[in-house]
């Protein structure tokens, strides 16, 4: 890890026993903080101060922008790099955030980057990424996976150099900022401070999703990279989920166009049909036939094609219609893998508490907690 992202160790808790690890390094006592890439590519920036109460300071606004790869602040170049820390919190763009505000001048742009305590930025994420009224223990065991996820980024962001250890998209996952908070989302990051999980001593790569279809999907089979504790369960309570049961029409134009982004120039599709499907019951192979040959596409590959706001899973079976079209009906939304969001609430109306519903979306796990290291 890298300067302030150091000096975290972890002590035993709920799911397990795991041995401590450093999460950085040991000789800093500084609380852990990650880096945000909020925006990139902008021509120009301005980061306004903010007082405590997230209102506008008496301080200036400060514009910048972007020149031949450099940063240029009232007409004169300031270099590569701008940091901003001694407000309470800042505005840039739309958006308003904790911590400190870096410019980074590269290729094509200005990239704006947040760096914030770790806790801060979970508030910032659980705010957007779930729903503030699912109750306690929901919106707890979202806390630790959301921390969980951008600890482990910021160990693989050490050995890839970039500048930041997430985006603020659901590339990495959703960011907010402090328009994000709420009292529910600050308790649930309260009751959970520091809690990660950890498989064999070290953060796991807690991904999640919106919901299963009834069960998740494994590592193996959507990445073709087997993790032990992301493996495919059972799912129950799904039901009430907006994206439970799903239908998408498209045109044979509008898949011979996906298709062609692939390298798959079929012509004129006229048949295609799933014929592998892998361990959970979605379409991992399909068959497509057209008028100038046939081909094989993974199911994933076709979902991204098609958009995944189109083709919401790959948990879905294709039906012929009228004048050439074709219906994907389906089940679930996102990749499938790791916690389902809508499961996980169900399991919560049930009466579980979120360590029981991490244990069921990540076996083999165990939960720790991240404490400053001493120097």
């Amino acid at each position: 890890m890298r300067g302030r992202h150091a000096g975290a160790a972890l002590l035993g808790a709920a799911l397990g026993a795991a041995a401590p690890v450093a999460l950085a390094d040991p000789a800093s006592a500084a609380a852990p903080r990650i880096r945000v890439l909020v925006a990139e590519g902008a021509a120009s920036v301005r980061v306004e101060p903010l007082d405590p109460s997230g209102a506008r300071a008496e301080a200036p606004s400060t514009s910048v922008a972007w020149s031949a790869g450099t940063l240029v602040r009232d007409g004169e170049a300031v270099g590569g790099r701008l940091r901003f820390e001694d407000a309470a919190s800042w505005r840039v763009g739309s958006l308003r955030v904790r911590g400190a505000v870096e410019l980074l001048a590269e290729d094509r742009g200005i990239a704006v980057v947040n760096e914030l305590p770790l806790e801060d930025y979970v508030c910032g994420t659980l705010g957007v990424e779930s729903f503030a009224g699912w109750g306690r223990e929901a919106l707890r065991a979202q806390a630790v996976v959301a921390r969980t996820y951008a600890v482990h980024e910021q160990r693989r962001r050490a050995r890839t150099g970039r500048p930041y250890d997430l985006r603020a998209t659901t590339t990495s996952q959703r960011y907010g900022g402090l328009d994000a908070e709420s009292e529910p989302v600050r308790a649930a990051t309260r009751d959970t401070a520091g809690e990660v999980l950890l498989y064999d001593g070290a953060p796991i790569l807690a991904v999640y999703h919106a919901a299963s279809g009834g069960r998740t999907a494994s590592a193996a089979e959507v990445w073709n990279e087997p993790l032990p504790y992301l493996r495919t369960v059972p799912v129950e309570g799904e039901e009430i989920a907006p994206d439970t049961y799903w239908r998408a029409q498209v045109s044979p134009a509008a898949l011979s166009r996906a298709l062609a982004s692939l390298g798959c120039s079929v012509g004129a599709v006229s048949g295609i049909e799933v014929t592998e499907r892998s361990e959970s019951g979605r379409a991992r192979l399909l068959r497509v036939v057209g008028s100038g040959g046939e081909a094989s596409v993974l199911g994933t590959a076709l979902r991204a094609a098609l958009g995944e706001s189109l083709l919401r899973s790959t948990l879905f079976d294709v039906r012929p219609l009228a004048r050439g079209a074709f219906l994907f009906v389906g089940s679930g939304s996102g990749h499938g893998v790791g916690l389902s969001q809508w499961g996980a609430f169900a399991m919560a109306t049930r009466g579980a508490d979120y360590r029981a519903i991490l244990a069921r979306f990540y076996p083999g796990t165990s939960l720790e907690r991240i404490t400053r290291g001493a120097r």
